[in-house]
Formats: structure tokens, sequence, C-alpha cells
């Protein structure tokens, strides 16, 4: 490791102060003055954490973390091995982070942080000591670098840089073109590592396995087949020194398991008991340490007073064998639940081609470069058949994209030039350029891999029993090993059984330790701290896949419990691209000046209806369709003769919009913003009213100084899956409500079409979370699906917020679940994937608990006076390692998932 720059060369404060006065001057060491580091806020790492294997050690791990100073959120996972650490940069560095997890026994490594100022790069072509140096000069004259380190062997550069001096990709710039061509760099993906460890783990699991059984078959065969075969039976009867043959065969063999293939078993116990917690662990090294070293004590006892006893070597061998063979099929198990992840960032291309500019804004060429080297701003050629490397929008070019790995719709999507594109979508049949918007954590992909991130970190309540249940669960077991011992070593010495259940040349201690020892290993408390955490990984995975983003396992939770589904009307229910059906004026002006003085003064609002009149208005100006890419205040700049100025802009939500015109006050909106405003309504405009809102449609009235001139009718069609969802609900047992800001007569009619019964009309926006806060009263679990920056409120203050995909982005922060295709049947797929994950999740427990509450009770004795029925310690040893295993796999089995099918959902028979 290259030290910083400033601190190249070691001088003290006094040589440096010796060397001036030894020049003849004066000199002075002042007072340290401190410098503070601009704050930069909290930042979030992303660590994995190696040698958890309860919930127990999640907990240990936990409380270390939230005592660091600094460190204002942990959140660690069993299943995916991870933890997310939210700290101050200011008093606590990632080093310390690693090194306090290390301290308290467990490997760490940083996978990813928030930091944005350190690079880590792989340099192809880096061979010699030569090379390295002409790395570490090249860096250490670098502006805005401030410590390196070059690793020859690794091919592999660890970089600290200033972002506001210089970026990554002036970096990788430097070094590939000052070496003439020489070295090829690529970033350090840093999930790479992430996945490799797990492989790692799996593939250290197997070799231990295998080097256990590799020890522990002679073992067997030596107790068990031996016996049988004369010849080598009585080779194993020949006494070596103080012991038999066999003996001394057994002994050797089995210690190298014990004490080196199980060195990690006595390592995490020790790392548990510092910490102040019990483990799986704790119970296995217990459990194995009794039969070897009782085995050891017969084995001597028998040797000095010429009375052999019986030895359980192969016992210990056998049973750190099975746990290893557990443990290797956890792991595996454990990494196909995390797939999700794995899939959803192998949708980004490694690579992307930049499109080089001159001064004037011409392409002079093409470079190909990393991925994550993408800047905003940048221009990409996309070619047919390739991905799309960064969000953006399409500058030249025109092309069909396939959006489903994003959004789940499987038709591919048009693109024109101002249309949007998303990275890790598929370009089809066109060449584009697009203009990258978004990189980093602000692309759409990086938010989806987040967002299902954050889904598998977050504990669900009901984790809290498994939490709880961990922290107790080994000194139980341990209590009531001992207690097995006891009494039955008890009723052994004062004759409460025969002396025939004991087995040949064993005593009753030895009979007691057997049961005690089988209690230890057959105890489990890793299946219930995995039933939750792996049922919750599979799902949001599964989930993702379908265009359904869960934020967490409390979402999830709060989703099965659903009795009603609130729905706003526009651009949920409704396609939310209104159109102007019919346009009627009462005075003698012209339908052409109506119509450009109200769109005038809709241009400066945002609502979806007002879109609607100035599409309309534009229609029957320019017999055009109005440009999608252009914004509403854009429009006065398109044609300053089609749009008048307005002054003294008002937006009254739920009413509509107040303006100046020419210095006539206009009023466009609502019967309620006519009333408040002293509009009186003539019985010909009623008419007209009460006929459009009976066939659904939305009527807009317009006034000029407080006279009403002229009226507007606006459809916004259903979409075609609403009615089919709202009766799929009924089906489901939820209960559908309607909530709008629209007039009684629309709203109801609307609603009928639906088969909606319970309608809320004429709410404003922040009266959509009073009426949602109103259902919550009675105890009413409530689930509000909306899209628009309005129904913000609402979706926060409801149990479970679902956000239409297509919606704005703020509406999509306050929701608890995304779907991402803007489809009304993921509602559905939403509360049904919540209510089969966590039937799962019981289902789990019910096999967790039952297992330890049958299984303990049966490796105690309680069952052998009885029906002659004892578990050897070994098969308690294989039946624990497996139940941990049974658990993963039930979880695993939610990959079969479905989506439900409406068809099943309404009985519906397709003849």
């Amino acid at each position: 490791m290259i030290p910083p720059k400033s601190s190249c060369f070691s001088l003290q404060e006094e040589d440096i102060k010796e060397a001036i006065e030894d020049a003849g001057f004066d000199a002075e060491v002042l007072p340290k003055i401190s410098f503070k580091s601009k704050d930069q806020g909290t930042v979030t790492g992303k660590f994995r954490i190696g040698g958890m294997t309860c919930a127990a050690c999640v907990n240990s791990v936990e409380g270390i973390l939230r005592n660091l100073p600094g460190v204002t959120r942990a959140v660690v996972a069993l299943a995916t091995s991870m933890g997310e650490v939210e700290y101050d940069p200011n008093k606590m560095g990632k080093v310390q982070i690693i090194n306090a997890i290390e301290d308290a026994g467990f490997d760490a490594e940083l996978i990813q942080s928030g930091q944005q100022d350190k690079l880590s790069i792989m340099i192809m072509g880096m061979f010699s000591v030569e090379d390295a140096k002409f790395v570490e000069d090249m860096l250490h004259n670098m502006k805005g670098v401030r410590e390196f380190g070059v690793d020859l062997l690794l091919a592999k550069s660890d970089i600290l840089f200033d972002p506001e001096v210089i970026d990554m990709r002036s970096i990788v710039d430097a070094i590939e073109s000052e070496s003439d061509g020489r070295f090829k760099v690529t970033l350090h993906n840093p999930y790479t590592s992430y996945f490799s460890s797990r492989m790692d783990e799996s593939s250290q699991m197997f070799r231990l396995f295998t080097s256990s059984l590799t020890f522990s078959v002679p073992i067997l065969f030596i107790g068990v087949v031996c016996p049988h075969i004369p010849f080598m039976y009585s080779l194993l009867l020949l006494r070596c020194g103080p012991f038999l043959m066999g003996d001394w065969l057994k002994w050797a063999l089995v210690s190298p398991v014990q004490f080196i293939i199980g060195k990690r078993f006595y390592v995490a116990a020790y790392r548990a008991l510092r910490n102040g917690s019990a483990n799986m662990d704790v119970l296995v090294a217990l459990g194995t340490s009794a039969a070897y070293f009782y085995s050891v004590c017969a084995l001597i006892y028998g040797a000095v007073f010429h009375y052999r006893l019986a030895t359980y070597f192969e016992t210990s061998a056998m049973l750190i064998t099975f746990v290893l063979l557990g443990k290797y099929l956890e792991v595996v198990a454990k990494g196909k639940t995390s797939n999700a992840i794995k899939k959803l960032l192998e949708l980004a291309p490694t690579t992307a081609l930049l499109l080089i500019t001159d001064a004037d804004g011409k392409h002079v060429g093409e470079k190909e470069i990393d991925a994550q080297l993408i800047q905003r701003s940048d221009m990409l050629k996309v070619y047919p058949g390739s991905k799309v490397p960064a969000d953006g929008t399409v500058v030249w070019g025109s092309s069909h994209v396939n959006e489903s790995m994003i959004t789940g719709e499987s038709a591919p999507v048009s693109k024109e030039v101002g249309g949007t594109v998303i990275g890790g979508t598929l370009n089809l049949n066109g060449a584009l350029h697009i203009q990258v918007t978004k990189v980093g954590s602000d692309a759409a992909l990086s938010q989806i891999v987040r967002l299902v991130e954050t889904a598998q970190m977050a504990k669900a309540p009901i984790q809290k029993f498994a939490d709880y249940i961990a922290s107790v669960f080994v000194p139980v077991v341990v209590a009531l090993a001992f207690v097995t011992w006891l009494g039955w070593y008890l009723a052994g010495v004062l004759g409460a059984y025969p002396e025939d259940w004991l087995p040949p040349a064993s005593n009753h201690f030895v009979f007691a330790l057997m049961f005690a020892i089988s209690v230890l290993v057959i105890a489990c408390p890793c299946a219930l701290g995995l039933a939750t955490p792996t049922a919750i990984m599979v799902a949001t995975g599964i989930g993702a896949t379908h265009g359904v983003l869960i934020k967490g396992g409390d979402a999830l939770e709060r989703a099965q419990k659903v009795q009603c589904v609130v729905f706003d009307k526009t651009g949920t229910l409704t396609k939310g691209k209104p159109s102007v059906t019919s346009a009627k004026v009462l005075s003698d002006m012209q339908l052409g000046d109506f119509l450009r003085v109200v769109a005038s003064a809709e241009a400066s609002s945002e609502h979806p209806l007002a879109r609607a009149v100035v599409d309309y208005a534009y229609h029957f100006h320019f017999f055009g369709e109005l440009p999608t890419n252009m914004d509403m205040q854009g429009l006065r700049t398109k044609n300053t003769a089609w749009l008048l100025t307005s002054s003294k802009f008002e937006a009254l939500p739920g009413k509509g919009v107040r303006c100046s015109i020419d210095g006539t006050d206009i009023l466009v909106g609502n019967r309620k913003l006519m009333s408040e405003d002293g509009v009186s309504i003539p019985s010909v405009a009623e008419d007209y009213l009460k006929d459009m809102e009976q066939h659904a449609r939305t009527g807009i009235l317009v006034a000029f100084d407080k006279r009403l001139v002229g009226m507007l009718a606006i459809s916004d069609p259903l979409k075609r899956e609403a009615a089919v969802v709202i009766e799929g609900l009924k089906k489901m047992g939820i209960h559908p409500i309607m909530v709008t800001g629209d007039n009684w007569t629309t709203a109801q009619a609307v609603a009928q079409e639906l088969g909606i019964e319970d309608v809320k009309a004429e709410v404003i926006p922040a009266g959509k979370a009073e009426t949602i806060r109103s259902l919550q009263k009675d105890g009413t679990m409530v689930a509000m699906v909306g899209d628009g920056i309005n129904d913000s409120p609402a979706l926060a203050a409801a149990d479970v917020g679902m956000a239409i995909g297509a919606g704005t982005d703020i509406a999509i922060e306050a929701a608890d679940y995304v779907l991402m295709r803007n489809n009304l049947e993921d509602v559905i797929t939403a509360i049904d994937l919540s209510r089969k994950t966590f039937a799962r999740i019981r289902l789990n427990y019910i096999f967790a608990m039952g297992y330890n509450i049958l299984a303990i009770p049966l490796a105690a004795g309680l069952f052998f006076p009885f029906l002659k029925i004892s578990l050897p310690p070994w098969v308690s040893g294989a039946a624990m390692a497996l139940s941990s295993v049974s658990v993963v796999c039930s979880s695993l089995l939610l990959r079969r998932y479905r989506q439900p099918r409406l068809t099943e959902i309404l009985d519906i028979k397709i003849q």
C-alpha cells in the first residue's frame, strides 16, 4: 500500500524546527489547527458477514454494530449473510466496522459503500515490477488522487480520490492512454466478490464434508463391518501397547475430524460465548466433545484398570459429518434464494459504446467503455440486439425495445426521438443514439436492485418471535440435556430400570450420557432462524420478476391481512389519458377563441385534465397531436400566436384553476369552484352537465369575470382489466372502494360500470388520507392504490400503499409496493403472493417448532421405556442437519409461484 501523498517522508515537527534553527533562523512549533472535513452526512455500506449460523449470531452482530459510535442503523440478514450499516463517515470508517465484526469472531468484507470516492480496478497487462512501478508513479502524479495501492499479484489497484477534482473515467482513461495501450483497465464489480464468496463458502463446506466422510467411513467400517469378518476382526483385537489395534485406529481417524475438520464448531462456539450468546455450534461442540473425550477416558480407564469399556468415537465422527452435510446443503439452498438479485444484476451490460463529439457537437468517433464509467449527458450508441446501457432519452433513430425484464410488460415498446429508455432493456430492431439522463444509484435498474435488497434485509414482525426463541433456545437445550443425563443416571443407580436395558460393555453413566448427547445435537435453532428470511427472500425475488416490487418483509406481512382496497380513479382505474369529447360555448364567442383562452389558462397546470384541454385546443388549431415530449410550459415557445399570456395563476386542488388573461378573471373548474366564486349556472348548463356525468364524463365549467361562458366534457376510459380485477378482489374477500375528486354523479357512473358499491367522491387530496384513517378506526387493514403526487399522502397513511409504476416518483417513494407494469392485475398478484408467502412461513414455523417439540423428547428417551426406541447421537445429528435444509427447501418451493389467473379467481369456464 502506497501511503498518502502528504506523508511520503516520515518527519517529526522537532526535526523541521532544528533544521530551520541550524540555518540561522528562529523557529517555533505552533499549536495544531483542527480542520474539520465537510460534513458528508450518513452513508450506507453493505458488508458480507461470514460465520453466522442462526438468529442468535444475527442478534449478536447487530448489537455490536449498533453500539459503534456514529452508527445510526444496522440490519443483518442470515439468509444472505449480508449486513447493511448506515453510519457517519466523520465518526466511523469502513475499516473500523470490519474490525468490529471480525473482533466479534466473524468474517467481514466490504461489498459496496455509499461513498463515491473509492475506485477498485483490474489492470490487464501489468505483469512485472516495472509495470507496477509505472502505474504507481502515474497515480502519484495524478491530481485529485489521495491514496492508492497497487497489487501486482492480483493485477489490481484500489484508489481513493477527490470526486470534485477528478472522476473515475478520467483516472481510467489516463492509465490506458499514458501506457500507450499496454494496459486495459476494467472496474471491479462490487457484487462479484459477494457472489464468488458464496460459491467459495459452498465449495469449502463441500470439501469439509468430503474430508470428514473420508475419515468417518473407515471408523464406521471398523465398528460395524469388521466384527463380521474374522480375519480383519482378529487384526483389530491385537494389542499394541496399552490399547488394542482397533482402538488406536479409531482414535487416530477421529481426532482429525474432531479438531481439524471440526475446528469451525469450536471457533464459532467460542465466538458466540465470548459475545454473551449461544448458537447451534455450542450444541455441536458440546455433543461431539462429550462423545470424544468420554471415549478417550474409557480407553485410558481400560488400560489402567484392565476393564474394557465401550467407546463412541464413531458417534463424534458421524455427528460432525452429518452436520457438515446439512450445512453444505443449506448453503447451496440459501444461495438459490438470492438468485433474484443476481439475475437483476446480469441485466445490465458490462460495456457501452460512447459517441465522441468535437467542440461543435459533431460525432467524430466511437469508444467502448466500462458501463460503470457512464456519466450523465453522455451520448451512447445502441445497436439492434444489444442491451441499453443506461437510462436516457432517444436523440436519434427509432426502434422497438423489450422492457419485459424491467416492467414485466411482454409487448415491445416503440421508441422514437424524445422517448425514454431504461438501462438493462433489449433494443430489438433499430440503432439508437441516446443521451444518458440517470446513472449509478439513480438509474431504474439500480433502484429496483436496491428495493429488492432492502426488502430482503428488512425483518418481518413475525421474525421477532424467532429472534426471541433463538435467544433462549440453546441455554434451555443445554439445561434439558443435563436434566436428561441426571434423570437417566439416577434412575439407573437407584434401580428404576432393569440392567438388560444397558448396551453391552456399558454402564449407567454412559447410557445416560448418550441420551444427553442426542438431546444436545438434535435440537436445532437454525430452522427457526431461517423460516422467515428465506421465504421473504424468495418472495421478493419472485415479485420482482413479475413486476411487483416489495419494499420489505413488514409490507409483505401487512398485505396478506388486507381487508379493503381503496382505488384512486384517474390514472389508476382509468387509463390516465383523458380527452375532451365535446365543448359547448354559451356566449357569442367563437369556439376557437374560447378554446384558446381555456388552453392558455390550463397551460400552467400539471393536472391530467389540463393536459387534455390543451391537447384538444392544439388539435383544433393545428390539426395535429401535441408532442408527447413537450412540457406544459414549453407550449408557449412552440407558437407564440396561439397561446395568450396568463398572470396571477393559482391551482386550486380538487376544484380547478384561476388566472387573469388580458385583464379578465378566468375560472376553469367544477361546480364547487363556481359556487364558491358566486358564478351562477344556468339550466342549459346544468342539463348539459347532468347528461355528461351520467355517461361517466367529467364536466368542466369556464367563467369570465364571474359569468359562465362555456363547458367542456372530458372522458377518461377505464382500463380494460379494471372491472375484472374489482370482481376478483371481491371473490378474494376484499372490499373495493373508489375515492376521487370528481363529482358524485360521474363517480357513481364509473363505480356502477366497475361494480364498486362504496364510493367517496369530491374528495380533495388531503381528504384521501382522512378517508383512509376513517376506514382504519375499526381495525380494518387498508390498502391504497394510486399513481399521482396527490395520492402520496393516502399511500403513506394506508397500511399497504401500492403505487402504479408509471406514476410519479413521489407516489412510488411513499408506497410499500410498486407495480411496475401499470396493470391492475398486479394488485391481485401482490396480495396473493403475500398470502402464499406467509402461509409458507407459518408452515416453516410449524415444521421447525414441531420438529423440536417431537425430536427432543424422542432423543431424551421419553418413549424408550414403552417402545424401546432411542436415537443414537449420530442419527440425531443427521436429523438436526436435515431440519434446517428442509425449511430452506420449503421456502424454495415458492419459486414455483404462478400469478393467479383471473379466470380461476372468477370461476369462469372457457369452453
